[in-house]
């Protein structure tokens, strides 16, 4: 199943099932591109659970060694942004970059979760785009202000659940069109079984909860006015414009 998050033309919020295009809801039906409604990202997460270099050729293109564990960062509610959003970058850096990821969305809490039950705590998948500052990132070591900036995770627009969502599902980015990033699930260097381990050692995992779990190579600099699409095999394509003041 795919599921939207939406806010109706009455202003409730509500989840529908998503098929063929549309999103339904009671005896409503709503076309996903309708302005009656707003899609709004798939969960209102407590916190983004970032991974570092979790594939061999992006750590290569940035000139990092490969981590013997998982290289955790996080972004605050702040970044979150939706579908058809326009993210207002941070004024005058002379870099920020698009980085397409799968987005694992946590479906209850859990804390100290074995790797073999680790899919259990698993409400669905998602696309994400880690929108990175590489001006600040490159100076600091906590990346606030390289990755946790107003809009910068875009999530969204569908949440599937994980048997729609193939083991090698591809990870892509598009900006205005031209393919950028084309990846795959399969080559994540730590699985997503070893990531909720990992990550449900140090701290609890809320529902709503989005773990990105790392981008293939192509990285590269957006422009103002540049639309961005993240897409995501088995789960759908979020898709949202740049502004650089």
């Amino acid at each position: 199943m795919k599921y939207v998050r939406f806010r109706d033309p009455a202003g409730a919020v509500r989840r529908g099932e998503f098929e063929s295009g549309h999103v339904h809801f009671a005896n409503e039906s709503y076309d996903l591109e309708d302005d009656a409604i707003d899609i709004l990202p798939p969960s209102d997460p407590s916190k983004i659970v970032c991974i570092g270099r979790n594939y061999a050729d992006h750590a290569d293109e940035m000139g990092s060694d490969l981590p013997d564990r998982p290289l955790l960062f996080l972004k605050p509610p702040n970044a979150v942004a939706g579908h058809g959003d326009t993210i207002t970058a941070p004024a005058g850096k002379e870099r920020i970059d698009y980085e397409a990821e799968l987005g694992v969305v946590i479906g209850e809490q859990c804390r100290h979760v074995p790797e073999a039950d680790a899919m259990d705590v698993i409400e669905g998948f998602t696309c994400v785009n880690d929108i990175s500052n590489r001006d600040d990132q490159e100076k600091e070591q906590n990346w606030i202000r390289g990755k946790a900036f107003d809009g910068a995770a875009p999530i969204g627009p569908l949440l599937a659940t994980p048997d729609e969502v193939p083991d090698d599902a591809s990870v892509q980015s598009r900006v205005n069109g031209d393919l950028k990033q084309d990846g795959s699930r399969e080559q994540l260097i730590f699985p997503i079984p070893k990531l909720i381990a990992e990550i449900t050692t140090y701290m609890t995992l809320e529902p709503g909860d989005v773990i990105a779990t790392g981008t293939p190579e192509g990285v590269g600099p957006l422009s103002d006015g540049d639309e961005v699409e993240i897409e995501v095999e088995g789960v759908g394509t979020l898709s949202h414009s740049i502004r650089r003041p």
